[in-house]
Parts: structure tokens; C-alpha cells; sequence
């Protein structure tokens, strides 16, 4: 029987100081230092997906469609205060003109396209150049370009069409302004929101 105690006794031993040995093993450095990455990362991921509770600036109502010439653009360069009429910026493209107002960052005074604000930038979008020479305070009739450049354009068109408010056309000179019904407004507002639940 004595050597059975010492048996049970020495198996009971080596269970406990295996158990002492996986702790301190969990325990170590580099372990503790791993499931606290781990810890972390899950709480980035299932904590990451909230939306932060920071209040959206107002956002301008949508513009009453209407055709403009090349001047009537020019007074909306969004140089006025940002949630007011003054700070809309509108932008021509390939004779359609679209409010890239939520497009701030990019479009307004300071942002890296700003030049193009209150202005057709067919050509300057066709020739990627953010250059003076790229505008006209006149109308524009891009005759020059070749195939490239107008497939250049055709693109940023379509890109605008996706992302932004269609507001009218940019009119040749002698053309007449169309008349836009409220009913052709109802329905671009109804596509409007639409597009902006999207983003």
C-alpha cells in the first residue's frame, strides 16, 4: 500500500506541476503579449464597425434644375459660406452642369481640383491639367480635342452622373435656357436621395 500512496502521491504531484506549468506557460511574456493583441484586435473589429455619434453638417437643399451659360456658372465657386446658396459649387461637364457641393474637399477653393469650381472643366478633365489654361470664361466648344481626350471626358461624365446632382446644361451661345417642370425635379430629387442612401 505504501508504494501506491507514494504512487497516487508522486501522480497527483506531476498533475499539479503540470498544471503550475501550463499556467506559468500561458503567463509568460510573449503569451501575455500575444492574447492581448488578440484581445485588442477583436474589440477593433466588432468596435470599429460603430458609427461615431459626431453630428453631420447640414447639407443644402437640392437645386432647382436650370440651364446656365458660361458666366451664370462662374458665380458658383463655392468662395461663400459652405451650408449656404454662396458656398454651392457647380462644375460643367461636357455641356452638363452638377452640384459637386458634398465634394468640398475636392472641388472647393482650397481642394486639389478647386479650379474647375463655378467653371466647365471638359478640358481640363480631358487633358488631366488643373492649369489656368485648361478654362475658358467663354463658351468652350472643345473642337480641338482628339478621340482620347473626349473618351477623357466621356468617363469623368459618367463618374459625375453616378456621384452627383445633374442640375441643368451649360449653354451654347444663342441657345435658350430650358424650362425644367416641377415634376422633372420631383422625380430627380426622388433619384437624388436614392444615390445618397448609396454613399
Amino acid at each position: 500500500f505504501a508504494e501506491m500512496a507514494d504512487g497516487g502521491s508522486a501522480t497527483a504531484a506531476g498533475a499539479a506541476e503540470s498544471e503550475g506549468g501550463l499556467l506559468a506557460e500561458l503567463l509568460s511574456p510573449i503569451n501575455l503579449f500575444l492574447i492581448s493583441l488578440c484581445l485588442f484586435l477583436l474589440y477593433k473589429i466588432i468596435g470599429g464597425r460603430r458609427q461615431p455619434s459626431t453630428p453631420s453638417k447640414p447639407r443644402l437643399p437640392p437645386m432647382k434644375k436650370r440651364d446656365f451659360t458660361p458666366q451664370e456658372l462662374q458665380k458658383f465657386d463655392g468662395r461663400g459660406e459652405p451650408e449656404t446658396e454662396a458656398g454651392r459649387i457647380l462644375i460643367g461637364v461636357n455641356g452638363k452642369v452638377f452640384d459637386v457641393s458634398r465634394g468640398r474637399a475636392f472641388y472647393g477653393p482650397e481642394g486639389p481640383y478647386g479650379i474647375f469650381a463655378g467653371r466647365d472643366a471638359s478640358r481640363g478633365l480631358g487633358t488631366f491639367s488643373v492649369d489656368k489654361d485648361a478654362i475658358r470664361d467663354e463658351y468652350d466648344d472643345l473642337s480641338d480635342l482628339n478621340a482620347m481626350q473626349w473618351e477623357s471626358i466621356r468617363e469623368w461624365e459618367q463618374q459625375f452622373e453616378e456621384k452627383y446632382d445633374y442640375v441643368g446644361r451649360l449653354l451654347k451661345p444663342g441657345e435658350e435656357a430650358h424650362d425644367y417642370t416641377d415634376e422633372e425635379d420631383v422625380k430627380e430629387a426622388e433619384q437624388n436621395r436614392e444615390r445618397t442612401k448609396d454613399d
